[in-house]
């Protein structure tokens, strides 16, 4: 009876054992099911069991509703990936600026208008307007791919063919002033010009301070230049002299040397070039008035002013600017 006792405990004890490893077993094998496909639903991956409430272990991606992971890098998903719909997408920068040769009034084209009788900035040589005007516009122009073309016309008519669009910009040894501004946007000054008086040898005129102090002369200018500007608001207004104003500063000169003026203001550049044509003319040595030349453009056409200054200043900057303007004046 003992024995038989002894046999039964054993054979429970061994039927106990079997049981608890095969309950191990069906464990392992639903626990190799939950991890074995990423795309498999959360209750077939856990055999129909709900994991305790109480478990700190994170659910797998493919149970959670929502990733609680970064998501796949676009080299592992195979194609780039869209910002999520909350995600705020920075808004596109301006276009770029258009192409200078888009921004011209002819396309491909930099049409600078002047006056060629104004040397050294602009005169004829032959049957090509030279200076330095022109070259520093065509150094512009090369800098922004595009060809130059010099429209020769009456220094008054320029302001208005920048405004009205006929042109893109004037260049033509002008003046920055206030009265100028009210019509047209300027570019940087990339030289400074010194209006002086010519007068004969012997005249009663020897410094600018006889203009207003023994007065009543009549000044020689050429029209709409600064030296007409400044006459008229200094002495003509003030009835301290008279302005005869001349189309061209030779005109003016030429006056000068046949007595119907008594004196021009000019820039003192092509003063110097009228001088040595002329017998007999001198420049005074005192200054009427030290100014700032400019690129003319009309008013709210900044893309074409913005482009064009820029060129302008690395054209300043590298020194090409510096070596125009001594080639026709001198380094002194």
């Amino acid at each position: 009876m003992r024995k038989i006792g002894k046999v039964l405990v054993i054979v429970l004890a061994l039927v106990m054992l079997a049981s608890v490893a095969f309950a191990c077993g069906d464990e392992t094998a639903g626990s190799g099911a939950a991890s074995g496909s990423g795309g498999q639903s959360s209750d077939g991956s856990s055999g129909n069991q709900s994991p305790p409430a109480a478990s700190a272990a994170p659910a797998s991606p493919a149970a959670s509703s929502s990733p609680q992971s970064p998501p796949a890098s676009p080299a592992a998903s195979g194609s780039p990936q869209s910002p999520p719909a909350s995600t705020s997408v920075p808004a596109q920068s301006a276009e770029p600026a258009a192409p200078a040769a888009d921004i011209t009034v002819e396309s491909g084209v930099l049409i600078m208008a002047t006056n060629a009788e104004f040397p050294p900035y602009e005169f004829w040589e032959g049957s090509k307007i030279v200076g330095i005007d022109a070259e520093v516009a065509e150094a512009i122009a090369t800098k922004l791919g595009l060809t130059l073309r010099i429209d020769d016309i009456d220094f008054d008519a320029i302001i208005a063919a920048v405004t009205a669009g006929r042109v893109d910009m004037g260049m033509a040894g002008m003046t920055v002033t206030e009265e100028r501004k009210q019509s047209v946007d300027f570019s940087t000054s990339y030289a400074m010009g010194v209006q002086v008086i010519i007068v004969k040898e012997g005249s009663p005129i020897t410094d600018v301070d006889d203009l207003f102090d023994i007065g009543g002369f009549d000044i020689g200018v050429q029209e709409a230049t600064t030296g007409d500007l400044y006459t008229t608001w200094d002495l003509e207004d003030e009835g301290l002299a008279t302005i005869t104003r001349y189309r061209r500063g030779a005109d003016a000169v030429q006056a000068l040397v046949t007595g119907r003026v008594d004196c021009v203001v000019i820039d003192n550049e092509p003063a110097k070039a009228f001088v040595a044509m002329n017998p007999g003319l001198v420049i005074l040595e005192t200054e009427y008035a030290v100014e700032d030349y400019a690129i003319a453009f009309a008013k709210g056409n900044t893309a074409l002013r913005d482009a064009v200054d820029v060129a302008l200043r690395e054209l300043i900057a590298d020194g090409t600017v510096k070596k125009i303007v001594d080639k026709y004046i001198g380094a002194d």
